[in-house]
C-alpha cells in the first residue's frame, strides 16, 4: 500500500518532485503536512483542511498515547475513523516529546520511563511499546523511537544517541507486523557530520520505506541546519522519501526542497494564529499590532483563501485583541494554506525547470515581519 516515486529532479539543486501512496491516497511531493497534536488540527475542522489542500496531516503519539489512550482509538477504528479524516496520516514516534521533558524522563538502553505532563503518572516507553501504540493509533506512516541529542551537545553525548537510535531502530523493525503501515527509521547526529552519515547508513543497512531527519531545528544556527541537510541529501537513499521533522518556516520549506527533502512539519502556523500573527509574500504580518488597527487590506493581497478574500486585517485584529475564537480561526486557516499553496508552487517551479529562480524570487520578497 505504500510506495514512493521521484518523478523530476532540478537539475541545479537537490530539488525533486514524487509522488508518494499510501493506503489513505496518493499525495505529490515535496509536501507540507499540518500538525494535529491531540488528533485535531487545533481550531479547523476536516472539511477545512481539504479545503485548503492538506493531503496528508500529523498526529503526535506521545500526546494520544496519554490521552485519550491508543486502545480508545483502536476501539474506534483507528486515527482516521476516530478523527474522520479520510487523507493521509503520519504518527510520529514521541520521541522528541520525551527529549523535550528532560526533568521528568530517565533514558536507559531499554527505553525511556517518564512522568506524565498531565497527572504525574509513571510511564515506560520502550522501542516495540511506541510500535505497539503507533499500529492501534493506525496512520499510514509511522516512525521508529529515537533519541534526540539537545543543541549544543558534546560530541560523545550525540554519538551515544546515534548508537542508541540505531539499535531501536532495529528494534523497531523487528516489532512492526502493520503492513498497511510504512514504518520510517530517523537519522540523528546533532550537528556532527560524521555521526550524522553514520546514523544514516547505519539505517539504511536495517532498510526502511522512508527516512526521517531529527534533531533539527532544536537551537543550532539555521547555517547548521543546512549543512547537515546537504550531508543528508548524499547519504540517504535517492528512490526513498525524506523527511525533515519539526520544521516548516516558509524560508526553511525553501530551502529544505533545495537540499532534497520531500516532507516537512511544524506546528508554526497554527501557534503563529494564537500570537495573531499570519504569513504572507513579504514575511510575517503580527495583525494583533495597532498599525492595523484601520487597515482594511487583506492579510495577503495575492492571495486567494477564504480569508483573504472575505476580511480585512482590522477585522482580524479586531477578533484577537477580543479574544474571539473566531480570529484564531481565520488565522490558523491563511498560515496552513499560505505554506500548501507554497508547496504547490515550489512543485510547479520544478516541474517547469525554473525552481532556482523561483527561490532568488522567494528570498527578494519575503523577509521578517513588517
Amino acid at each position: 500500500m505504500f510506495g514512493f516515486t521521484v518523478t523530476k529532479k532540478c537539475p541545479v539543486t537537490g530539488a525533486r518532485l514524487g509522488s508518494l501512496s499510501t493506503a489513505h491516497g496518493v499525495f505529490a511531493t515535496p509536501v507540507f503536512m499540518p500538525v494535529g497534536t491531540q488528533a485535531t488540527v487545533k481550531t479547523l475542522a476536516p472539511d477545512e483542511l481539504y479545503e485548503i489542500g492538506a493531503t496528508i496531516i500529523l498526529a503526535n503519539t506521545y500526546h494520544l498515547y496519554l490521552r485519550p489512550g491508543p486502545d480508545i482509538v483502536r476501539k474506534a477504528g483507528g486515527l482516521h475513523n476516530f478523527m474522520n479524516y479520510r487523507r493521509g496520516i503520519l504518527t510520529d514516534s514521541g520521541g522528541f516529546q520525551v527529549f523535550s521533558l528532560a526533568p521528568l524522563r530517565k533514558i536507559t538502553d531499554d527505553g525511556v520511563k517518564f512522568s506524565s505532563h498531565i497527572d504525574g503518572s509513571t510511564h515506560f516507553l520502550t522501542p516495540e511499546k511506541v510500535i505497539s501504540v503507533q499500529e492501534d493509533l493506525g496512520g499510514d506512516i509511522i516512525m521508529c523511537f529515537d533519541e534526540c541529542s539537545p543543541y549544543p551537545c558534546r560530541y560523545e553525548d550525540a554519538r551515544r544517541a546515534v548508537e542508541r537510535t540505531s539499535r531501536w531502530a532495529a528494534r523497531c523493525r523487528e516489532a512492526h507486523t502493520r503492513g498497511d503501515q510504512a514504518l520510517f527509521g530517523i537519522v540523528q547526529g546533532n550537528v556532527f557530520a560524521d555521526l550524522r552519515r553514520e546514523s544514516a547508513r547505519a539505517l539504511r543497512e536495517i532498510g526502511f520505506p522512508g527516512y526521517a531527519i531529527g534533531g533539527l531545528s532544536v537551537g543550532e544556527p539555521k547555517a547548521e541546519m543546512y549543512r547537515i541537510l546537504e550531508v543528508m541529501n548524499e547519504e540517504l537513499p535517492a528512490n526513498r522519501p525524506r523527511y525533515l521533522m519539526g520544521v516548516g518556516t516558509p524560508e526553511d520549506l525553501v530551502e529544505g526542497v533545495r537540499r532534497g527533502v520531500d516532507m516537512f512539519d511544524c506546528v508554526m502556523p497554527t501557534r503563529l494564529a494564537r500570537h495573531g500573527t499570519a504569513y504572507t509574500r513579504k514575511g510575517k504580518v503580527v495583525v494583533r499590532n495597532a498599525q492595523y488597527r484601520e487597515d482594511f487590506a487583506p492579510l495577503d493581497e495575492d492571495c486567494q483563501c477564504y480569508v483573504c478574500r472575505n476580511y480585512t486585517r482590522a477585522y482580524l485584529r479586531h477578533l484577537i485583541k477580543a479574544g474571539e475564537l473566531l480570529g484564531l480561526r481565520l488565522l490558523s486557516y491563511h498560515n496552513i494554506y499560505f505554506l500548501v499553496k507554497l508547496m504547490e508552487n515550489i512543485r510547479s517551479a520544478i516541474q517547469e525547470d525554473r525552481f532556482p529562480d523561483f527561490c532568488r524570487a522567494f528570498r527578494a520578497a519575503y523577509s521578517g515581519s513588517y
